[in-house]
């Protein structure tokens, strides 16, 4: 159950927030601002690559690394390649873990760490791996960690994460707003340098401009009514988000949100980009979920028994390429199945500001759920 009430109590939001993840969102723009000193100071700015990789490979524990390599992928396009090396173990703990590099990796091949611990011996062993490959090595990660030591030893480019004191008051979530910006943000500035994507230091400092706005729109003693994260997470109480995403952007900006509903708040979500979306959701939204598959739920006895789940349509959108849009069909096709529809699209700005846009008010929703429902 939801606590609306506790959604206009700053107080209480704070007192609940014992993981850090509402000050991690408030804070994104900071994260950034400081993610992307740390990397100039690292000496990113003065890299000089030969020319772009072959192929980008990127390794991490956890929803961090997998949204990275998304978020990356996308802004990448057909460049090169953006390629996640899912971990193998029997279980998600640090020393469990083990990665391994592709037959085909080699000197031409950029290898990629994220991770908000360093302490994972299998990334250890993969540096060093791809060492013997000839493989370029980047790692983002906390300073000081085993595995800077490693990357050092192994000859490639240590990048240290921009830390916050409460990060290490709890277990860090992968989808924490702070974790995704501490290591994305660096990651961007490289890539940058390889001309694999356009993020220079202006375009990043614009990113955390961007996301001062939402704080500003989103944080905690914004009233409901007027603040559209809270808004969103009370429409999201006690139903099944079906997330549409459209535009190049809002398709990574969807799926961290599913996955970020998830972790953050146990609430189960499905993902698809428009068009496909219309059909691969149309059974859904004509099953038991949909709002009219029940027509006795008005009458039930609400204080007895639960209430039945439902869908709701979520629809984030950026700008759809060649001014070619679904949403009016994905509107009809959901209010055709008396299911809700709630709509996010950014302001103008380049394809990075919409995208944090998009991830930041989705992050905020997605802690504000949490909280709220006691997760």
């Amino acid at each position: 159950m939801l606590d609306e009430t506790l959604l206009d109590a700053p107080e209480r939001l704070t007192e609940a927030d014992r993981r850090g993840l509402l000050r991690g969102a408030a804070e994104a723009g900071a994260r950034v601002r400081t993610a992307a000193r740390l990397a100039a100071e690292a000496g990113v700015g003065e890299l000089k690559p030969d020319g772009r990789p072959r192929a980008v490979l990127i390794a991490g524990p956890g929803a961090a690394a997998t949204q990275a390599a998304d978020l990356l992928g996308t802004l990448a396009g057909a460049g090169s390649p953006v390629i996640r090396l899912a971990p193998t173990g029997v279980a998600p703990a640090a020393g469990a873990l083990r990665w391994e590099l592709p037959g085909w990796a080699g000197s031409v091949d950029l290898l990629l760490i994220a991770t908000p611990d360093g302490s994972e011996p299998g990334l250890s062993l993969l540096a060093e791996q791809a060492y013997r490959r000839g493989c370029t090595v980047v790692a983002v990660a906390p300073a000081r960690c085993p595995l800077s030591e490693s990357v050092n030893g192994s000859h490639g480019l240590f990048l240290p994460m921009a830390t916050a004191p409460y990060d290490h008051d709890e277990p860090l979530a992968g989808a924490a707003p702070g974790v995704l910006w501490a290591l994305l943000t660096p990651l961007l500035a490289l890539l940058d340098r390889t001309a694999l994507l356009d993020a220079p230091p202006e375009a990043l400092e614009k990113v955390a401009d961007r996301l001062d706005r939402v704080a500003e729109r989103c944080g905690p003693a914004v009233v409901t009514y007027s603040n559209p994260a809270k808004t969103l997470a009370a429409e999201l109480a006690e139903s099944l988000p079906v997330v549409w995403t459209e535009g190049t952007s809002a398709g990574p900006a969807g799926r961290r949100f599913a996955a970020a509903l998830a972790e953050l708040s146990g609430t189960p979500a499905v993902v698809a980009e428009l068009p496909e979306a219309l059909a691969a959701h149309s059974a859904l939204l004509a099953g038991p979920l949909a709002a009219a598959a029940d027509p006795d739920d008005f009458f039930r006895d609400r204080v007895e028994e639960a209430a039945a789940l439902h869908a709701r349509v979520v629809l984030l959108r950026d700008r759809p390429i060649g001014g070619l849009t679904a949403a009016p069909a994905a509107r009809d096709l959901a209010l055709g199945h008396d299911t809700p529809i709630s709509e996010l699209e950014p302001e103008e700005g380049g394809e990075l500001e919409t995208l944090a846009e998009l991830i930041a008010v989705t992050d905020f929703a997605a802690v504000y759920l949490a909280l709220a429902s006691g997760a």
